[in-house]
């Protein structure tokens, strides 16, 4: 912290009659503690070596999460840590791990939130291959995403003049239809929350069945009867046993497990498809 942000948060206090003698009461773990013990997984797949955790003792600010305690160890303790980050503000979804036992994205994570005192352990993802450390190979989640077709399919959509580029038309109630489930950053925390995707390597996990019903919700899209074959399979939607821990464990409230739900209702003949394909709009009869 800078002397110049001291003294404006000094100023502040004494305009606002604050007496710095005075206790402060809070009970946050930050202002409690000063530091944490951080318990990191330490495993290597082209090795034998075996498992193990390494302890490192973090000092802690109210701002920090534990992304900020990841990479405090990586630069001050251990250089070897192996961790994938990017955007530090939860929208690439990288920095998907355990934390306590519980999948969360380190960046998202503060470390005032957590409950269990001083000590915080961070794990690689269950249901992903590890490649070192906190670090899980996705390839086979993407390859699930893949599956499920995750784009556009309508003859309209193919403008092969340029000069005839042009949008389709949706109300906001069309877009309603399918915006929760549009926000899914593919951290892949609900796969490894789920607890079929733990006994069954061919389902394709709550993230892409989500996706499906994204897609077979859109009113751009004209493709619904081949989505739906796409989920209709012993190993897909049906394996599906609605633990919900797929939409707990979410950081931006997408809800895999109704999305599922929503899409196994029009397999089974519950809910009625009344999308009406969206209509493209003439940019020359517009002008």
């Amino acid at each position: 912290m800078g002397p110049f942000i001291k003294k404006i948060r000094m100023l502040g206090k004494k305009n606002r009659g604050i007496d710095d003698s005075r206790k402060d009461n809070t009970t946050h773990s930050e202002l409690t503690h000063k530091t944490v013990i951080l318990n990191v997984y330490r495993a290597n797949a082209r090795k034998d070596d075996s498992p193990r955790y390494d302890t490192f003792e973090i000092p802690v600010q109210r701002w920090m999460t534990v992304l900020d305690a990841l990479l405090f160890a990586k630069s001050y303790s251990d250089s070897s840590i192996g961790i994938r980050y990017s955007c530090r503000m939860a929208s690439c979804g990288s920095c998907g791990m355990k934390i306590n036992g519980i999948p969360r994205l380190a960046c998202y994570t503060k470390i005032s939130e957590l409950s269990g005192g001083r000590t915080i352990t961070c794990e690689p993802l269950s249901n992903f291959p590890l490649i070192r450390d906190l670090v899980t190979d996705f390839s086979q989640f993407f390859e699930r995403h893949k599956e499920m077709a995750p784009f556009i399919r309508n003859d309209n959509a193919n403008i092969t003049d340029e000069t005839m580029l042009s949008e389709f038309k949706q109300s906001p109630k069309d877009v309603d239809q399918y915006l929760q489930f549009s926000y899914c950053i593919k951290c892949g925390l609900c796969y490894s929350a789920c607890p079929t995707v733990a006994t069954d390597t061919r389902f394709p996990g709550p993230q892409a069945l989500s996706q499906a019903y994204r897609y077979y919700a859109d009113t751009r899209d004209n493709s619904s009867i081949q989505r739906l074959n796409i989920a209709d399979d012993r190993h897909g939607i049906w394996r599906c046993h609605f633990a919900g821990s797929c939409s707990a464990v979410c950081p931006k409230g997408v809800d895999p497990a109704l999305g599922i739900q929503l899409l196994r209702g029009h397999l089974m003949g519950f809910s009625r498809n009344e999308k009406k394909i969206a209509e493209l709009r003439d940019p020359v009869s517009e002008q």
